[in-house]
């Protein structure tokens, strides 16, 4: 589902399903123990980067999806703008009921962040 979303996305001008733990491919940030591996990497048709964790409701309360919302969210502040990050939830865990589409849309536009 998120997959599907950020394809079609008209901003999105390529998309990678990120693949962990790859050296050679790998996009990651630290986190106070490892490595996070956010699930997707996607270049802008304006050059700006977003990376998207998707999680389903039963992860939301943890303690390794709020640490990964931690960093997502400094690095898309220490970027100049370059970077966005979105901790992506299944649409009926989104508090605010917003679709899958609506999530990606509204980091892109600076909205809800």
């Amino acid at each position: 589902m998120c997959a599907r979303a950020i394809d079609e996305e008209r901003r999105v001008k390529h998309w990678v399903r990120n693949v962990e733990r790859d050296e050679r491919f790998s996009f990651w940030l630290p986190t106070s123990t490892d490595y996070f591996y956010p699930d997707f990497v996607a270049e802008l048709g304006d050059g700006r980067v977003l990376a998207v964790e998707y999680k389903g409701k039963f992860l939301l309360g943890t303690d390794d999806t709020r640490e990964k919302a931690q960093v997502g969210r400094q690095w898309q502040a220490s970027s100049g703008g370059r970077c966005l990050f979105l901790l992506a939830v299944a649409p009926d865990a989104d508090p605010a009921g917003r679709s899958l589409e609506q999530q990606i849309e509204d980091v892109i536009l600076g909205k809800g962040i």
